[in-house]
């Protein structure tokens, strides 16, 4: 199990959104977060004067995936969200442990194993 963070541009959010699901991810976190790298960010005008932001708006995905999804995310990510322009954002993979906060469990299915009967009460609620 792995957990993926994925950086990418705000409107990219639904697609990226069902391509994970169409790989069989079935929760993702999301944030909306600033950054900064090598876009460098970009001039804006305000009132006609030109000032510079420097972080860049972004929604941060994660997801923690079994092992044998792993690869399939990834690239499910990496499709979605491409626009062949700077900017595309970044994915970072790894988790050492997972655990549940309420019981505590440490065990690699501590994150995963109450995601089920949650998106069932999601869907009833709609």
């Amino acid at each position: 199990m792995k957990k993926i963070e994925a950086i990418v541009r705000p409107f990219k959010l639904d697609e990226v959104r069902e391509a994970l699901l169409n790989a069989g991810v079935s929760g993702i976190t999301v944030t909306e977060v600033k950054a900064f790298g090598r876009q460098k960010g970009r001039t804006e005008l305000y009132r006609g004067a030109g000032y510079m932001v420097d972080f860049v708006p972004k929604v941060k995905m994660e997801v923690v995936a079994k092992d044998s999804i792993l690869e399939g995310a990834v690239e499910a990510i990496l499709r979605a969200a491409y626009t062949g322009r700077m900017g595309d954002g970044e994915i970072y993979i790894g988790i050492e442990r997972a655990m549940h906060i309420r019981t505590g469990e440490t065990e690699s299915d501590a994150a995963c194993q109450h995601i089920e009967p949650r998106l069932r009460a999601v869907k009833r609620a709609r």
